[in-house]
């Protein structure tokens, strides 16, 4: 290669951070199907790290858990997971539909290290020691020691056989959103926010590629004057006219009497 040759310009494409529990499948398929030549990497990354991956540029936008830095991110609330506790098939939770923070009471209570729910308190009563992640903490209630209270998603993402859980009706959700950094919102970016927001293909605030661009519209064809009814002949009166300078229709004139013969 000559120093006067160019290299092709490196095609443009997408990565998406996304945290244990979040489920991007959705919004990829769309991806794919509208901008099949911008290739879409997932980054799968732990809930404390998001926020820092995104910072050095190592994904464009990422599925998070909230909050976030708003001084530095911007933010979509996606939605909000209903929160759950994880107990042994034969613990006495299992036998009822849904519980309260105040049934847990006297439970013991695993908080791991990576824990997402933010707790102030957490509920219950602290286990002797707190495991490392998620994963050991389903490990330790499958073991019969405590319980974990988690995000339905990943009761869902650890499940096991020997393990069920129930709706904690009076504790807080746990909110996942669409987030980036606010200096670098790209074209890229913003195709994925109208994918999430469910706009069309054809929405006027998405983007759109030249085959995805409406053909112009075409212009309908003007319309013919209308035709000029010709002028009736000199001296025909229009029809309903009354005639003018005395003139009579013969038809309708009115005779004198008939002169008496001498």
């Amino acid at each position: 290669m000559t120093g006067t040759e160019k290299t092709p310009a490196q095609a443009p494409s997408f990565r998406l951070a996304y945290v244990p529990g979040a489920t991007p499948a959705k919004w990829v398929r769309i991806w794919n199907e509208r901008l099949p030549d911008t290739p879409l990497a997932l980054v799968p990354v732990d809930a404390a790290d998001a926020a820092d991956i995104l910072r050095r540029g190592e994904a464009d936008a990422g599925l998070v858990r909230l909050p976030v830095d708003r001084t530095f991110f911007s933010a979509i609330p996606l939605y909000t997971e209903t929160t759950v506790v994880m107990v042994p098939k034969d613990h006495a939770v299992a036998a009822v539909e849904e519980v309260t923070l105040a049934d847990l009471a006297d439970e013991i209570v695993q908080h791991p290290l990576d824990d997402v729910m933010g707790w102030e308190r957490p509920p219950g009563q602290p286990a002797f020691e707190r495991p490392a992640t998620t994963a050991d903490a389903v490990e330790l209630v499958a073991a019969g020691v405590g319980l974990l209270v988690v995000p339905q998603s990943l009761a869902r993402l650890h499940h096991r056989r020997d393990l069920t859980y129930r709706p904690v009706t009076d504790a807080p959700g746990s909110d996942v959103a669409l987030a980036w950094p606010e200096e670098r919102t790209t074209d890229q970016v913003e195709d994925f926010i109208g994918i999430v927001r469910g706009r069309t293909v054809n929405s006027s605030r998405g983007r759109q590629s030249p085959q995805q661009e409406k053909p112009p519209a075409k212009k309908k064809p003007a319309k013919a004057a209308p035709r000029k009814t010709p002028a009736r002949a000199a001296g025909r009166p229009k029809p309903g006219a009354k005639q003018q300078n005395g003139a009579k229709q013969q038809n309708g004139a009115k005779r004198g009497k008939p002169r008496k013969r001498s």
